[in-house]
């Protein structure tokens, strides 16, 4: 099997939760919304993981004047300076390219609000290649969003390789549709579904030293 390590985005590689918990105090501070309406927000968040519906959500129950794709607008804008990329994680990366690994990074998303986050947290410059659904026009699990990030690494997915994410559709099954082996970050979100992952983590720096010792 080739060095192709297929990496997620969002809670894999960066943790959007804790940006996400870091927006929805600054948007309550701004605005002037109480202290209670920060855990509104985030049970709001978990009920509508699709921004655009959230922000709806958002206007509707704290009678917002604004429109929710002016507040989805500025989200999309703020996001990408509150997340991180943990300093070991970007160490973990180079190891595998020291290792000659090819890395990439497949996700879904909007192409501004993924690429600032692939540029602000040093990501960019940490991978060999991304590949973003919404520069591409297609979704994980779909088979080419996998295509296309192996093959900007110069390489085919006829050789095999893995994919490292949270989310048991989109990466684990999308990454095994397409003949890769897989490694589950399990944060605690899909209790007691089935699942066929080759291995399952709690954290990406794990799954990495998992990809170091093949």
């Amino acid at each position: 099997m080739q060095r192709l390590a297929l990496f997620d985005l969002d809670n894999t590689l960066i943790d959007l939760d804790a940006a996400f918990r870091a927006w929805a105090q600054e948007f309550v501070d701004t605005r002037g919304l109480g202290p209670a309406a920060v855990a509104d927000l985030i049970a709001l968040g978990s009920r509508h993981p699709h921004r655009d519906a959230f922000f709806g959500r958002v206007r509707e129950s704290f009678e917002l004047d604004d429109a929710a794709a002016d507040l989805w607008g500025e989200y999309r804008k703020r996001m990408p300076y509150l997340v991180r990329c943990r300093p070991e994680v970007l160490d973990g990366l180079a190891a595998l390219r020291a290792a000659r690994w090819k890395v990439a990074i497949v996700t879904n998303g909007t192409a501004d609000n993924q690429l600032g986050k692939i540029r602000q947290t040093r990501l960019e410059n940490a991978v060999d290649a991304y590949a973003v659904s919404g520069i591409e026009g297609i979704r994980k699990p779909e088979q080419r969003l996998f295509e296309i990030a192996s093959r900007r690494c110069g390489l085919s997915l006829d050789m095999g390789g893995w994919m490292v994410g949270d989310n048991l559709v989109a990466d684990i099954a999308g990454g095994q549709t397409v003949g890769l082996r897989t490694i589950w970050i399990d944060r605690g979100t899909w209790p007691g579904q089935e699942h066929e992952a080759d291995h399952v983590v709690t954290d990406v720096a794990q799954a990495i030293e998992i990809l170091l010792a093949h």
